[in-house]
């Protein structure tokens, strides 16, 4: 097949399949013929909101169907810090305080995903394997889930109350804009953690601060922010209790990307099912 680079397009009725990276869709002409779009982002909220986006187009996710290596590796990364009291023992080290912490065993720490998609399951998998106790919230019941999954907004307080460690990686909706409040984060248990791996707009962040202050959580992983870059007069930079990140969690390279592209495409011209098929009303 053909594969034009923008801007370098050519007729732009010739163009039947549509690969985004970071959506400036209204830079392109209309794609008269345009019969598929496929997308190396996680999250697809950016593209369906775009003004520009074209109407009744199907867009796949260029994840593959076994999750992203290097977002399990980065979750349980942080994961492992919190337990571990890391942040803690940062402060301490800059306060020049040898003083050891109290340290959980790993089937002691629950740890709380919050959704459980393609990105979630096989972090959840490796989590299980180090022996910590792992739950997860989602929208819908997963009942072949190898966990206990609460389903639904009448589960969320459940959920919440067995959490220590509470990893983010929701879909950035209308629904789960700043979910991460003062509300939700009182229903956490004293001491808790939170890991945003999803989108800034999920953490209400003078909630946030202000649960780190009062000493209800004890440490917060930011690898997004709202807005981003994080500004650099912004309180975050400097708080004792936040590790930011410069949304790096996930750096797919192209020989994991590319063969999820082949691979639609080859299924889109066979009339076979879609793989990380999205759908625009529910946002994901």
């Amino acid at each position: 097949m053909e594969i034009r680079e923008w801007p370098e397009i050519g007729d732009p009725a010739d163009i039947d399949y549509l690969v985004i990276g970071r959506p400036l869709m209204q830079d392109l002409p209309p794609l008269p013929n345009l019969k598929l779009m496929l997308t190396m982002l996680a999250g697809v909220e950016g593209i369906y909101n775009n003004p520009a986006c074209p109407e009744g187009i199907p867009l796949v996710k260029g994840e593959p169907t076994t999750g992203d290596p290097s977002m399990t590796e980065y979750a349980v990364t942080h994961v492992l810090r919190h337990h571990r009291n890391l942040p803690a023992y940062r402060e301490q080290q800059r306060q020049h305080n040898w003083q050891p912490l109290p340290q959980k065993r790993p089937q002691d720490q629950r740890v709380g995903m919050m959704g459980y998609g393609t990105m979630s399951k096989p972090i959840v998998d490796v989590l299980l394997s180090l022996n910590f106790d792992v739950a997860a919230w989602a929208r819908t019941p997963k009942p072949d889930a190898p966990i206990e999954v609460f389903a639904g907004p009448d589960n969320f307080d459940a959920f919440l109350a067995r959490t220590d460690i509470a990893i983010c990686l929701l879909p950035f909706t209308p629904e789960t804009k700043g979910i991460i409040d003062a509300e939700t984060i009182a229903k956490l248990p004293e001491g808790a953690a939170i890991i945003n791996l999803g989108r800034g707009g999920h953490v209400v962040t003078d909630d946030l601060v202000a649960a780190l202050d009062s000493g209800h959580l004890s440490a917060a992983t930011l690898d997004v922010t709202e807005p981003e870059p994080l500004p650099e007069d912004s309180p975050l930079w400097d708080h004792p209790q936040i590790t930011i990140m410069p949304h790096c969690a996930r750096r797919p390279p192209v020989s994991q990307i590319a063969p999820q592209f082949v691979e639609n495409i080859r299924r889109f011209e066979a009339g076979e099912p879609l793989q990380q098929l999205t759908d625009k009303a529910l946002g994901y």
